[in-house]
């Protein structure tokens, strides 16, 4: 398993080609990551739940990073952990999450939380337009750094 492990990490690491998934969005509608990160700068992929605190405790700097640079270029992709649909919403309406939202409501077991080694949260993956990991783990002050440092 430390094998595996080491090789999800490799595959998602900064420089990597980003791995792309399809999942449904709140109204059921199949939306892939591809489909976002060719129509934007930078995407950054948002793991988090509406169960998890410090989830909840960063979106707010999400928020503000995708009102202060979204005209430049970047978007996000919140990707849920969540089982309960209606709390998954619930907590996108309450924070304010104005971006796509998908989850396949498989909790620990997400299809995409897998494929990204995802063990914890929040975690987050930033994406170019030319499809290359450029960072991740960017909270409080440090995804806007990044971005102000990106979009010149």
């Amino acid at each position: 398993s430390l094998i595996e492990r080491v090789s999800v990490l490799k595959r998602v690491a900064p420089g990597q080609p980003f791995v792309n998934f399809t999942l449904n969005d709140t109204t059921g509608k199949p939306v892939s990551l591809a489909s976002v990160v060719k129509d934007h700068k930078y995407t950054l992929v948002d793991f988090w739940a509406s169960w998890c605190g410090p989830c909840r405790a960063e979106n707010p700097n999400v928020v503000a990073a995708f009102k202060k640079y979204h005209r430049k270029g970047f978007t996000v992709f919140g990707v849920s952990l969540d089982e309960n649909h209606s709390k998954w919403e619930e907590a996108i309406k309450h924070d304010g999450l104005d971006w796509t939202q998908v989850s396949d409501l498989k909790g620990w077991q997400s299809s995409a939380g897998k494929l990204y080694g995802v063990q914890a949260i929040p975690h987050n993956v930033l994406i170019n337009e030319k499809g290359t990991i450029v960072a991740q783990d960017l909270r409080g002050a440090a995804l806007q750094d990044k971005l102000k440092t990106l979009l010149k």
